[in-house]
C-alpha cells in the first residue's frame, strides 16, 4: 500500500494538533487554576502555577458549607449513574424489539423515536415541569431521574446496531435449541450489542452529568442540586464572597474527574467484530 504524500501527512498532523490543543488547553488551565487561592487566581499568569497547594485547595472546596459540594457530587452520580443505566437497558430492549420483531406500526414507532432525537431537551423542560408538578414530583429526585431514563438517541442507535450486529440466523438457532426470548435477549443479544450499549451509557451519562436546564427548572432545594447547578449557584454569590471563585474552579476540576475515569475504564469495551466466527460460512 502506497503511503500518502508527505504534505498530506503534515496537514493531517497539524489539524490533529490544533484540535488536541483546542480540547486540552482549557483542561490544563483548570488543573493549574485549581491549585491557586483567590488572590493568585486573578493576580498571576493563568497558565502557570503560583504557590500550588492542590490538596489544601480541594479540601477547602469539599469542606465548604458543611460539605455541600460532596452532596452535589453524590447527587450527580445518582442522577447520571441511575439514569444512564436505565436509559441503556430501555434503549437496548426497545432497539432490539424494533430491529428483530416485525409488528404493525413498527416503522411509525421508529419515526416517532427519530422525531424525539430532533427535539431539544430545553423545549421539553417546562412541559415536564408542569406535568411533574401536577403529579407532586417537582423538587424531588424523581423529577430529574425519570426524564433521564429515556433516550431517543439510544433507542435509535440500538435499533441500528441490533439490525447489523445480531444475525437472524443466530437467533433462529437459539430458538431451535429451546431458548426463550428473554434468555436470547439477556444472554445473547445484549452481549453482541455491547459496543452500542457502552456508547449509549457514555453519551447518556455525560448528557445527564452536564445537564443544567432540567435541574434548574425542576429543583428549588439546594440539597437536591447536581454539581453543575451547584457550581452555578456559587458563581452567583461570588461577588459578595470572592472565595467562591476559587471554590467554583476547584469544584469544576473535581467534576471532570469522574468523566475521565469513566471514559478510561469503558473505552476498552468499544470494539466491534464480536460476532466473528459465531456463524459458519
Amino acid at each position: 500500500m502506497t503511503p500518502p504524500p508527505l504534505r498530506h501527512r503534515i496537514i493531517t498532523a497539524s489539524l490533529l494538533t490544533v484540535a488536541a490543543l483546542y480540547f486540552l488547553v482549557p483542561v490544563y488551565w483548570l488543573v493549574v487554576s485549581a491549585t491557586k487561592n483567590s488572590a493568585d487566581l486573578f493576580g498571576t499568569f493563568g497558565f502557570w502555577f503560583a504557590d500550588p497547594h492542590p490538596v489544601d485547595r480541594l479540601t477547602e472546596v469539599l469542606a465548604y458549607d458543611h460539605g455541600i459540594y460532596v452532596r452535589w457530587l453524590a447527587n450527580s452520580l445518582l442522577y447520571a449513574g441511575t439514569g444512564a443505566v436505565c436509559a441503556t437497558l430501555l434503549s437496548a430492549a426497545a432497539g432490539y424489539a424494533l430491529a428483530k420483531f416485525p409488528f404493525p406500526g413498527r416503522d411509525a414507532v421508529f419515526t416517532v423515536v427519530l422525531a424525539g432525537v430532533l427535539v431539544p431537551g430545553t423545549a421539553l423542560a417546562l412541559p415536564l415541569y408542569f406535568l411533574f408538578s401536577a403529579m407532586g414530583l417537582a423538587d424531588t429526585y424523581g423529577a430529574v431521574l425519570i426524564p433521564s431514563a429515556v433516550s431517543p438517541f439510544g433507542v435509535y442507535l440500538c435499533r441500528i446496531y441490533a439490525a447489523a450486529a445480531v444475525p437472524d440466523s443466530l437467533l433462529e438457532a437459539a430458538r431451535i435449541d429451546g431458548a426463550g426470548e428473554a434468555r436470547i435477549f439477556g444472554g445473547l443479544a445484549l452481549r453482541l450489542m455491547t459496543p452500542a450499549l457502552v456508547t449509549v451509557f457514555l453519551f447518556q451519562f455525560v448528557h445527564i452529568w452536564n445537564n443544567y436546564f432540567l435541574p434548574l427548572v425542576m429543583l428549588s432545594d439546594s440539597g437536591l442540586y447536581p454539581v453543575q447547578l451547584g457550581l452555578t449557584s456559587w458563581t452567583g454569590y461570588a461577588d459578595r464572597q470572592p472565595v467562591l471563585y476559587q471554590y467554583t474552579v476547584g469544584g469544576a476540576f473535581l467534576s471532570v474527574v469522574p468523566l475521565m475515569v469513566l471514559m478510561t475504564v469503558l473505552q476498552r469495551y468499544w470494539r466491534t467484530g464480536l460476532t466473528d466466527g459465531s456463524l459458519k460460512a
